[in-house]
């Protein structure tokens, strides 16, 4: 024959297509496609949007950052270099309305500005609320505040009614509709208060510990501010401390922990889809391989030779790759606009076009996915021998075949590290089931050598003693098929352990006596009277701790600096001041995992086990913290567990003692508020410096969020559990043929209809308990790691997980055998003895 490779390949493929042979292979490159790319356009266009307002954000060309006033030096060169400079304050504390207006309170966000504010970006503001509003240059003039409008509901006041911040009251004037360095487009939970730097003196609000942050933000041509950068951060590495350098390179601003979490969330759900799919197609390439071997062998009868029958089928997948993801592409391109609604208020809905390279990745892993999986069990067909043919076998593979198979997977994993947001992630999920596929391979096979020993053929019933002989006289086959259903189940028991258990985990529900207030910035001179008031309100049982602001400076008498570290956490935590507090008594729901508490104990800290290995502390360890200018020096003595989830008052240093001389200090408290009306404006009017945390609105916030988050995330559920359905389908047919040729001689010697069906129901029943409980066990191992080392949440394996496991892969195994094996016992056997004879 004289047939060049590509008309082959055009006519094997309409063929092919016309008699569905394809449908399986096409609609697995599809999902996984999709999968990936809806959530590769969805960053691509959040990151877009963060390096359009990247000078927004900041504020400026670059932010000097600090929980203390910056070193004048800073504000010094700027000013050598030619840099514009401006200064703001931002720090929490409550505000109310007059007792004219009600008196109601609210925690807000205030934020000083002087002259010159933003240097990028602008300002909007309206007069009224739901009213347009204009771009401004002027900040609020002194005496005046300008305000979200949430605010004015919240304590019942309106624009021209005045505010009360402290010891001052300031006239409303503006609603605030943006602000350039808020943040990105992220739900702020505190409303913004905006006044002029003039008027923060007089509010009498800044205290020793009052959580500050002072930002100076510098704006000029590109080469000045660059300058400016290198030498600030050559400052900050060499001895200043509390002072972080934000620049269009590095200091973009940080993404909500809620919306980082679900970008990993999606990223693994889509690595799933893919990983299962990858599965799919290995499977439906090897029953087209087989299904396509009288039609090689009828080629290479008529002279075709071994490369152009294998270069056809190459041409035949590429085509069919390529078509697949696009189609796949452009699913996934319209499924990110339901990511950008359904995050709507977490995210910018304006956000830019994204760019081609979500749909360029996107069609490389289709490709991919169907030249490394599908295509190595296809390339046999070129070299097949005509008794090849006649025992109805494919073959091992061939070096070729091989080497196509090594590349694919290797680029194949290469590609899924790449799109996955986290390396962590993608090594635990990519590394995960490349483990998990040879433990399924290993087990399987001991699996069905033991079942063979253990039905005894002459006491067991007839059904159960072909279904044992039906598995066991197909090794190979049953491995294959055990391990492919175990694979798809995991990426499904996987699945629904994250839901259930770590998403729970993320949302949990605090006890109800958990405190749900939490007041910071009461004086020293007020903490008795504070105490009194909360117990004439009702508060029987309350939290209250001295609260100390200090910074870790050295470790056995050596000096301590973020470069000592190589975690980003530890270098944040080194970085920054430490609430620190003092009790002869350990906190009750503290507990002591290391050394001794003993009260009264001079020169003795004790430290959150947490952050002690983070920052490789030990029992015996010398601290030297400096606490408002003062050097204070203590040795660990003991080590504390403490569930940061437990709403209570809670913190990484503690000092054993009753009293510390000569540190300034404010007091906080914990507490259920009663349901008595009017209880949060009445302690703030009776104490207008504290700030009053209403944790109950807060985490009713939260919780909203995060059901913005979890639909996102379900919705992409649907891509991996279809993938894992396709799996399944594509497992439990894979043997259809064999099957067919089987139970038609069994019916040709008498066996009934009846017999049949309950030794397919077996079969399947049997592979579908194994599957699944191997999937269940190895899916509790992979989600405990990522819920260890990705989603840093506390995860406990439930024993039953594997039980359940087992019984749904039974049920899933009988659904997907009686959708895809119906036609078996149907078919008349004459037909079946036909086919196996042609």
């Amino acid at each position: 024959m004289n047939l060049s490779f590509w008309r082959l390949g055009w006519r094997t493929l309409w063929r092919d297509l016309r008699s569905g042979e394809l449908r399986l292979l096409i609609l697995a490159v599809t999902l996984a496609v999709a999968a990936l790319t809806a959530v590769g356009f969805f960053a691509d266009r959040l990151q877009g949007g963060f390096q359009r307002d990247a000078r927004q954000l900041l504020g400026g060309d670059a932010v000097i950052s600090s929980d203390n006033k910056p070193p004048a030096a800073f504000e010094e060169r700027a000013r050598a270099l030619g840099l514009q400079v401006v200064h703001t304050l931002g720090f929490p504390t409550m505000a109310r309305a007059s007792d004219a207006q009600g008196g109601a309170a609210k925690l807000v966000a205030l934020k000083t500005v002087e002259d010159g504010y933003p240097l990028r970006g602008t300002l909007r503001i309206s007069p009224a609320p739901d009213t347009p509003d204009t771009p401004t240059k002027d900040i609020p003039a002194p005496g005046q505040a300008w305000v979200d409008a949430a605010l004015l509901d919240a304590i019942g006041i309106q624009v021209g009614d005045p505010i009360l911040l402290g010891d001052v009251q300031l006239k409303v004037s503006a609603i605030l509709v943006i602000e350039p360095d808020r943040g990105g487009g992220f739900m702020n939970f505190a409303p913004r208060v905006m006044l002029n730097e003039a008027d923060i003196a007089a509010t009498g609000l800044i205290q020793p510990a009052s959580r500050l942050n002072y930002r100076m933000a510098v704006a000029g041509p590109e080469a000045a501010v660059k300058t400016y950068v290198q030498w600030a951060d050559a400052q900050v590495k060499s001895n200043v401390r509390g002072v972080r350098v934000e620049s269009l390179q590095s200091g973009r601003p940080e993404m909500s922990q809620t919306l980082d979490r679900a970008n990993k969330f999606l990223s693994l759900v889509a690595l799933l889809a893919a990983l299962l799919s990858a599965v799919a197609v290995a499977l439906a390439a090897r029953a087209f391989a087989a299904n396509h071997l009288d039609d090689c062998a009828m080629l290479r009868v008529l002279g075709l030779s071994q490369r152009t029958i294998a270069s056809a089928y190459a041409f035949e997948f590429a085509l069919v790759g390529l078509f697949a993801s696009l189609l796949g592409v452009a699913v996934g391109f319209g499924v990110h606009y339901l990511f950008v609604a359904l995050l709507a208020g977490l995210v910018d809905a304006a956000l830019p076009a994204a760019s081609i390279w979500p749909a360029l990745l996107g069609v490389g892993m289709g490709l991919t996915l169907l030249m490394a999986f599908g295509l190595p069990p296809v390339l046999q067909l070129a070299q097949v021998p005509a008794l090849r043919v006649i025992r109805r076998d494919v073959g091992n593979l061939r070096p070729a075949s091989l080497g196509v198979l090594a590349v694919g997977v290797a680029g194949f994993a290469a590609l899924l590290l790449t799109v996955s947001s986290d390396l962590t992630l993608g090594l635990i999920a990519v590394g995960g089931f490349a483990g998990a596929v040879l433990v399924f391979a290993s087990l399987s096979w001991v699996a069905v050598k033991l079942l063979r020993k253990s039905v005894n053929e002459t006491t067991a019933p007839r059904w159960l003693v072909l279904a044992t002989r039906q598995i066991s006289a197909r090794p190979a086959y049953t491995v294959v098929q055990v391990s492919a259903l175990s694979v798809g189940l995991l990426a499904l028991v996987l699945l629904v352990l994250l839901r259930t258990d770590l998403i729970s985990s993320w949302r949990k529900a605090t006890p109800p006596d958990a405190p749900n207030r939490f007041v910071i910035n009461v004086m020293p001179e007020q903490s008795d009277a504070f105490q009194k008031a909360l117990t004439d309100k009702g508060v029987a049982k309350f939290d209250w701790y001295p609260m100390i602001r200090g910074r870790l400076v050295a470790v056995n008498d050596k000096a301590v600096s973020p470069d000592d570290y190589t975690e980003d956490r530890a270098k944040r935590l080194v970085d920054r001041e430490f609430n620190i507090s003092h009790s002869a008594k350990n906190p009750q729901h503290n507990i002591i995992v290391g050394g001794q508490w003993t009260e009264e104990e001079a020169g003795a800290i004790s430290v959150e086990e947490g952050i002690a290995k983070t920052l490789n502390l030990k029992l015996g360890d010398s601290l030297r913290f400096d606490i408002g200018g003062v050097q204070t020096e203590a040795k660990i003595t003991s080590l504390r567990k403490v569930d940061w989830g437990s709403m209570r008052a809670n913190f990484f240093v503690m000092f054993p003692v009753s009293t510390l001389k000569d540190v300034p200090s404010t007091y906080m408290g914990a507490f259920k508020a009663p349901e008595t009306k009017g209880f949060d404006n009445a302690l703030v009017r009776e104490f207008p410096n504290i700030t009053n945390v209403d944790m109950t609105s807060t985490i009713n916030q939260v919780q909203r969020v995060l059901d913005q988050v979890i639909r996102a995330v379900e919705f992409l559920f649907g891509f991996t559990l279809a993938a894992g359905l396709v799996v399944l389908f594509a497992a439990v047919t894979a043997t259809r043929e064999d099957r067919a040729r089987e139970f038609a001689i069994m019916r040709a010697v008498g066996a009934g209809s009846s017999l049949l069906r309950q030794v397919q129901r077996t079969e399947l029943a049997g592979v579908g308990l194994l599957a699944g409980f191997l999937a269940s066990i190895v899916a509790a191992a992979v989600g405990w790691a990522l819920a260890r080392y990705v989603f840093e949440f506390d995860w406990t394996v439930q024993l039953w997980v594997p039980l359940v496991g087992a019984l749904a892969g039974a049920v899933l195994a009988l659904a997907a055998g009686w959708w895809g094996l119906r036609d078996v016992l149907r078919r008349p056997v004459v037909e079946t003895l036909r086919r196996a004879a042609s």
